[in-house]
């Protein structure tokens, strides 16, 4: 049996209830703002009255603890079973990208459908398959079997200050035209980045990118942009990695 265990299993949650313990759990993984209704509809594209139906349908089962007007969190088992989402999600992102031969620009979608339809086996042997990665195309931790993951000490390129650098770390995934331009800058996991200039009043960076032994190169990066990298201070290195870009 899988180690990672809720008193309610992912089988018997609905895909909306899925959908939601997952977002929820997303949103608090990379920022300690409190998860409101507004921000799950602005994520979500619905409506707050829409969310907020849903939100006490799931405090009905006991997945998450809310007062009204107040900020939503997951309780113990909807913790356990937003992790398993996150775990399936990123295992099968990983596949696509590893074994089929995806671009990371379009496996989201693809991995949003089948992660509410694949069985726990399925997942663990995919994970086995891979040399259980620790990190999913852009970036991200992938909880092992236990619900462990280990998430880098990192920070947002818009936040770095000039002069500073880094290797970038995490890319956010739900733009995939935003992914496929960096792909083309060649702006990808583990490259090293300096910071040159911030043009606040411009709403853009000025960057070095460096390649391993070819020239440095200096690009000028938009606001957006740098809010959806993430840097750390030394490359990927784990035991459980599995080479994720060519």
């Amino acid at each position: 049996m899988n180690p990672m265990s809720t008193s309610v299993p992912l089988a018997e949650l609905s895909a909306m209830a899925q959908d939601y313990l997952k977002l929820i759990w997303k949103c608090q993984e990379w920022s300690d703002e409190p998860v409101s209704t507004n921000a799950l509809a602005g994520r979500l594209g619905v409506s707050p009255s829409t969310v907020s139906g849903n939100i006490k349908k799931l405090a009905s089962l006991g997945l998450i603890d809310h007062t009204p007007y107040g900020a939503i969190q997951l309780s113990r088992q909807g913790h356990d079973a937003a992790v398993q989402m996150v775990r399936r999600h990123r295992l099968l992102e990983t596949y696509l990208v590893v074994r089929l031969g995806y671009g990371w620009d379009e496996v989201h979608d693809e991995a949003e459908n089948l992660e509410h339809s694949v069985s726990e086996l399925f997942i663990d042997r995919i994970a086995a398959d891979l040399g259980h990665p620790a990190r999913d195309p852009h970036g991200d931790p992938i909880p092992d079997a236990a619900g462990r993951l280990e998430r880098p000490a990192a920070r947002q390129l818009s936040r770095v200050e000039p002069g500073d650098c880094g290797f970038i770390a995490r890319i956010l995934d739900d733009d995939a035209e935003l992914l496929r331009y960096l792909d083309e800058q060649r702006l990808v996991l583990d490259t090293h980045v300096t910071v040159d200039e911030h043009r606040r009043f411009a709403g853009s960076l000025s960057i070095t990118r460096a390649v391993g032994a070819e020239q440095p190169e200096q690009l000028d990066l938009g606001l957006a942009a740098a809010e959806s990298i993430w840097l750390t201070t030394s490359p990927h290195r784990h035991r459980r990695s599995v080479a994720l870009r060519p």
